[in-house]
């Protein structure tokens, strides 16, 4: 066990011009800082090949973003509404981000439109910090056929421009499959199709996970100590095909490496017995990873650069130790590497 950790042992200073506000011109060719044992080292990430070996087990997370972000007015008056679609509550009722906050109480009405196609909204709640819950209803048809339509794609806050037709193809990773995220798992981007075949090729096992990721990607840290901070829930989904990979994997001691801080939450999240048996599982997980936090299942992870002070950083640092975690994000600020969403990519292996 650790004692109370400070959020503000997480903070360091990030040059604005190092956050990421457009994907590399290719897929894949991103910077990639490997903190292997005690080492540190500087390559690119279509190099990855090169630090995996026959037998570990790479685990992705396929779930697929949807335009989550509705932008309409209000009913009658017209003023501007903005909508992040957060969570689905079924019958077409769905929590939600809404601005502005004070004018939008339970019985308002809304609509969002984009190339003649409309969506129609009424509040049914109000909650804290922006969130609504709200009743949608195409005009027209199916309503998440609507939603892809009329949608944008939920670029996080600190990408500091519009949305543009090359995100619904660039902010998805090239295997994903099930929609449902309102923000990519960004440490997904950087995988290409001749990437994977290599990896193949060398005998790196693969297998897929869902989790859907949520606002909780984003919550701020409200918090002064890490323990008191709280994560949203997320729908996660291990196959039993997937677990049975797993479950050879940690029966044999190969690695297994996580893609991402959201395929650390859902692999985090199973159920693992005695015998080292991983149980397939779906449902929600709320599990906060921060240091202290006992792995049972992942031992390597391929992760871009995060916020300071962000639950996804204190996940890292649990994994690989908040002092080397803190030093490598002092060595890629000076580096020049790139932050966050668009940004570079760091792998981190426990052993040699």
């Amino acid at each position: 066990m650790i004692g109370v950790v400070d959020v503000t042992d997480f903070a360091f200073d990030l040059p604005d011009e190092l956050i990421a506000q457009e994907p590399p011109v290719e897929r894949g060719a991103s910077r990639l800082l490997v903190m292997r044992g005690e080492e540190l080292l500087h390559d690119q990430f279509g190099n990855l090949v090169n630090y995996l070996r026959s037998g570990d087990l790479l685990v992705v997370n396929d779930t697929r973003v949807f335009p989550a972000r509705l932008l309409g007015r209000r009913v009658p008056s017209g003023g501007a509404v903005e909508c992040l679609l957060v969570r689905d509550r079924g019958d077409s009722v769905w929590e939600a981000l809404m601005h502005p906050g004070q004018k939008l109480k339970p019985g308002a009405l809304v609509v969002f439109e984009r190339g003649g196609e409309r969506i129609h909204g009424e509040v049914l709640g109000q909650h804290f910090h922006g969130r609504r819950t709200i009743r949608l209803t195409a005009e027209q048809g199916d309503l998440m056929a609507a939603v892809e339509r009329v949608g944008h794609i939920p670029l996080p806050p600190y990408i500091a421009r519009e949305d543009r037709p090359a995100d619904r193809e660039r902010y998805q990773t090239v295997y994903a499959r099930d929609r449902g995220s309102i923000a990519a798992p960004t440490a997904g981007l950087h995988f290409t199709a001749a990437l994977l075949e290599r990896l193949d090729a060398a005998g790196v096992e693969r297998t897929a996970v869902t989790l859907h990721v949520g606002y909780g990607t984003f919550k701020p840290v409200r918090v002064d100590e890490v323990e008191l901070h709280t994560v949203d829930p997320e729908t996660f989904s291990v196959s039993p095909a997937a677990a049975a990979m797993l479950t050879s994997a940690l029966r044999d001691r190969r690695r297994i490496i996580a893609v991402g801080t959201t395929t650390t939450r859902a692999l985090e999240s199973l159920p693992v017995a005695t015998d080292g048996t991983v149980r397939a599982a779906s449902g929600d997980t709320a599990l906060f990873i921060h240091p202290g936090h006992r792995f049972r299942i992942v031992g390597g992870l391929i992760t871009n650069f995060h916020l300071p002070r962000s639950s996804l950083l204190m996940l890292v640092a649990a994994l690989a130790g908040r002092e080397r975690v803190m030093a490598a994000y002092r060595e890629a600020v000076a580096q020049r590497y790139r932050f966050y969403s668009y940004g570079d990519a760091m792998l981190i292996l426990q052993d040699a």
